[in-house]
C-alpha cells in the first residue's frame, strides 16, 4: 500500500474543498445576519427557515450518499457530481443574497426557496467531494495525510471569509448596503465554482467499487450495523455545535460586543492560526497516541480554553483573541481525528458487512455536520429572541452577556458532552491494523 496521490491531485483536492468552505462559511457567517439586518426579517422567522431548510437539507444527505454508492460512469463515482454541479450551486448562492425589493410575504417566501434550493445543490457536491478520500488510495496513512491537507485547504477557505469577507463587503459599500452581498456573493460563488470542479477534473478513484450492485435496504447497513460510526457520528452532532455556535453569533459578538464589525478579521486570523496549527500537528499526534485519547483530550482541554475568556476576559480583546486561537486549535484536532476515524469505520464496513458504503458514510457525516448547523441556528435563534434582540439598536448589558455566554460557555459545554458518545467507540488502534491486513489478503485473494 505504497503512496499513490500525486502532489497535483493532493492540491486541487484541498482546492476544492477550499471553494466549498469558501461558499459554506459565507453563507454561514453572513446569510443570518443578512436576512435581519438588510431583508428586514425577524430574527425568530428567520432563523426557523434556515433550521427548516438545514434539516431538509440534511435529511436529503443519506439519500444523496446511496445515490453515489450506485453511481458507475467511466469518470467513477464521485467525480461525475463534482464536474457537473459546481455551476448551479454558484447560481443558487448569488440567488440567496438577492434582494428583490418586493413585499415582505415576497421578501419571505423568496429567501426560503432560494436557501433551500441552496441546501440541495450544495449537498449534490459536498458527499462526492468528501466521499472522494476514501477511494483515492488505499493506503490509510495516506488517507489520513489528504484528509488533512483537505480540511486544511477548507479551513483556509473559511477564513478567507473570516478574515477577507468583510473587507469584501466594505469594498462593495459595506455589511449594511444589500448590492454588497450581492456582489461578492458573485464573486465568491465563481471561485468556489472553478476550485471545486478543478478537484472533480485533476483526482482519480482508484479503490473499485463492487461488481455486485449493493442495493439500498442492504447499503443502510452500513450505518445501523456499525457501532463505530454511531458513536462517532453522534460525538461529531455535539462537538460541531462549538463552530457552528461561533460561525452564527460572531459578527453579532464583534458588532454589539466589541462595537467595531472590523474586529471580525482579528477574529479570523485567532481562528486559522489555532484550527491550521491543530490539523498540522494531529497526523503525528496519531502516530503516537489512539484516536480516542486524542479526541478525548481535546475536548477536555477545549472547553477549557472556551471558559477562561468568559469570566477572566475582562474586556480585554487581545487576551480574548489568544484564548480564542488556543480553543479553535482544540478543534482543528478533533477535526482531523474525527475525519481519519471515519474512513475507519468505511474500512469497517467493508471487513464486518461486505462492501464499503463509501457515499453513505459520507453522507451520514455531512448530514450530521449540516443537522448541528441547523441546531447551531436554532440556538442563535433562539438565544436572540431571549435576549430581546432588536436590530441596528444600542447594545444593553444584558445582550451583551448573553451574546459573551453564548460565545464562550456553550461552545465551552459542547466540548465536554461530545466526549460522552466517543467514550464507546470500539475501534482500537491494533484492531484497525489486524482489520486492514484482513482485508488486503482478501482483496487480493478476488
Amino acid at each position: 500500500m505504497g503512496t499513490t496521490i500525486s502532489m497535483r491531485e493532493k492540491l486541487f483536492f484541498s482546492g476544492g474543498l477550499l471553494g466549498q468552505n469558501i461558499l459554506y462559511s459565507f453563507m454561514s457567517t453572513y446569510i443570518l445576519f443578512f436576512y435581519t439586518d438588510l431583508l428586514g426579517i425577524s430574527a425568530t422567522t428567520a432563523s426557523a427557515i434556515l433550521v427548516v431548510a438545514s434539516i431538509f437539507d440534511a435529511c436529503l444527505d443519506p439519500l444523496m450518499g446511496m445515490i453515489t454508492d450506485k453511481t458507475r460512469t467511466r469518470w467513477g463515482k464521485f467525480r461525475p457530481y463534482l464536474l457537473f454541479a459546481p455551476g448551479l450551486i454558484a447560481a443558487a448562492t448569488v440567488l440567496c443574497f438577492w434582494d428583490i425589493g418586493g413585499s415582505s410575504t415576497t421578501t419571505l417566501v423568496f429567501a426560503t426557496v432560494s436557501y433551500l434550493l441552496w441546501g440541495m445543490l450544495y449537498t449534490v457536491c459536498d458527499t462526492p467531494l468528501w466521499a472522494l478520500s476514501s477511494v483515492i488510495s488505499k493506503d490509510p496513512n495516506e488517507r489520513t495525510l489528504l484528509v488533512t491537507l483537505g480540511k486544511i485547504g477548507g479551513m483556509i477557505g473559511a477564513v478567507a471569509i473570516t478574515v477577507g469577507g468583510i473587507q469584501l463587503l466594505l469594498a462593495f459599500g459595506g455589511e449594511r448596503d444589500t448590492h454588497a452581498y450581492l456582489y461578492s456573493a458573485m464573486i465568491i460563488a465563481v471561485i468556489a465554482a472553478i476550485s471545486i470542479f478543478l478537484a472533480g477534473f485533476h483526482t482519480k478513484e482508484r479503490v473499485a467499487p463492487p461488481a455486485e450492485q449493493i442495493p439500498f435496504r442492504r447499503n443502510l447497513q452500513t450505518i445501523y450495523k456499525n457501532k463505530p460510526l454511531l458513536t462517532l457520528l453522534s460525538a461529531l452532532l455535539i462537538v460541531n455545535l462549538v463552530i457552528g455556535i461561533r460561525q452564527s453569533i460572531q459578527l453579532y459578538y464583534v458588532v454589539y460586543v466589541w462595537g467595531d464589525s472590523s474586529y471580525i478579521s482579528q477574529l479570523g486570523m485567532s481562528l486559522v492560526v489555532g484550527m491550521l496549527l491543530g490539523m498540522i500537528v494531529t497526523p503525528k499526534l496519531l502516530r503516537v497516541f489512539s484516536h480516542k485519547r486524542v479526541f478525548i483530550i481535546s475536548c477536555i482541554l477545549g472547553s477549557l480554553s472556551c471558559l477562561v475568556p468568559y469570566f477572566k476576559g475582562d474586556g480585554n480583546i487581545t487576551f480574548t483573541l489568544v484564548l480564542f486561537a488556543v480553543s479553535f486549535f482544540f478543534s482543528g484536532v478533533t477535526t482531523i481525528v474525527s475525519t481519519s476515524m471515519l474512513l475507519d469505520t468505511i474500512d469497517y464496513s467493508e471487513w464486518k458487512l461486505g462492501f464499503r458504503g463509501e457515499g453513505i458514510v459520507f453522507s451520514t457525516h455531512t448530514f450530521i455536520t449540516k443537522f448541528s448547523g441547523a441546531v447551531s441556528k436554532l440556538i442563535i435563534g433562539a438565544s436572540l429572541g431571549l435576549l430581546n434582540y432588536i436590530e441596528n439598536q444600542p447594545a444593553t448589558a444584558n445582550l451583551q452577556q448573553g451574546l459573551s455566554f453564548v460565545m464562550f460557555v456553550l461552545p465551552a459545554l459542547c466540548f465536554v458532552i461530545a466526549i460522552i458518545p466517543i467514550l464507546f467507540y470500539t475501534l482500537s488502534n491494533s484492531q484497525r491494523n489486524q482489520m486492514l491486513i484482513e482485508l488486503e489478503t482478501h482483496r487480493r485473494s478476488v
